[in-house]
């Protein structure tokens, strides 16, 4: 397949690149200087998508999907796929959609699941919005790039279901940061904790795959000096936008903007900036009742 991939960073790239491996005739285009393994680098986004059968951007928010919507449509070939792959907010997705469909094109609003590992190893999960036609013809796609692909239903409903699920990731990491510390100052024995919980009703993803105790469970980046796998930068952009639609749809979400406010106060406040979000833990443990 002929495939056109806008946004190379440390997402796109590998997912670039797997494809490539998997024998796809990729050309690329990132606002950087950078080289894919197996990908033709063009000159600009219009050139990447021009004669592309799909169109894959990975892009950081909503409004540069727009701009690069604007440059990559009119030169997609009629019937083509623009498969985004972002993280943004449900409203650019569907607008970005209106706007391909408009031009006779499929679109589907794909983000993932995995982080930068996922994406290297290719055992991404895309939660996917989009038409039928649309799904079947970038399937083959999710297949190299990803070990799980959902069809949501129609445009912007990948988008949902992404910021729902990080939005319980969210919270819950912060609940088991806040009961590490807590058990460690009752005195009781982390490794213990973890025997206990995550074979208990508090077993959840934060605690049993991603434990945020160093030396707790499997490897996570708590081993790693909280080196981001998944950042808090990365984490409070997807609990705002959680909150912006909740929002537009009227829904109250106390939970999820109590994580955002906390997130927010951990990144642009304290030392969050640029580290795991499980880094809360050690956040707590310096921290008092008052």
């Amino acid at each position: 397949m002929k495939i056109g991939f806008i946004g190379l960073g440390n997402m796109g790239g590998p997912m670039a690149a797997n494809l490539a491996k998997a024998g796809h005739e990729v050309t690329g285009f990132d606002m950087a200087d950078v080289q894919i393994d197996g990908v033709t680098m063009a000159a600009s986004a219009a050139e990447a998508a021009k004669g592309r059968d799909v169109v894959i951007t990975m892009l950081p928010n909503g409004q540069i999907l727009r701009r690069v919507a604007d440059q990559v449509i009119p030169v997609m070939q009629k019937s083509a796929v623009l498969l985004d792959c972002s993280t943004v907010d449900v409203e650019s997705a569907r607008a970005v959609a209106k706007q391909a469909q408009e031009a006779g094109l499929s679109a589907l609003d794909a983000p993932v699941s995995g982080g930068v590992g996922g994406a290297t190893a290719g055992t991404l999960t895309f939660m996917v919005g989009g038409d039928d036609a649309g799904f079947a013809t970038a399937k083959p796609l999710f297949d190299v790039m990803g070990q799980k692909a959902v069809h949501c239903g129609p445009s912007g409903n990948g988008q949902a279901a992404k910021i729902c699920n990080n939005m319980i990731l969210g919270a819950t990491m912060i609940v088991t940061c806040e009961a590490f510390a807590l058990a460690d100052k009752l005195g009781l024995d982390r490794q213990a904790m973890f025997d206990v919980v995550s074979t208990s009703s508090g077993y959840s993803w934060s605690m049993n795959a991603y434990c945020p105790a160093p030396g707790i469970g499997p490897q996570s980046p708590a081993d790693n000096d909280y080196k981001p796998g998944f950042a808090a930068d990365l984490m409070l952009k997807d609990l705002r936008l959680s909150q912006q639609a909740a929002e537009a749809a009227d829904a109250d979400t106390p939970m999820g903007k109590a994580a955002c406010d906390l997130y927010a106060q951990f990144v642009e406040d304290e030392d969050g900036k640029g580290r795991d979000f499980s880094a809360m833990l050690p956040r707590f443990e310096k921290r008092g009742r008052g």
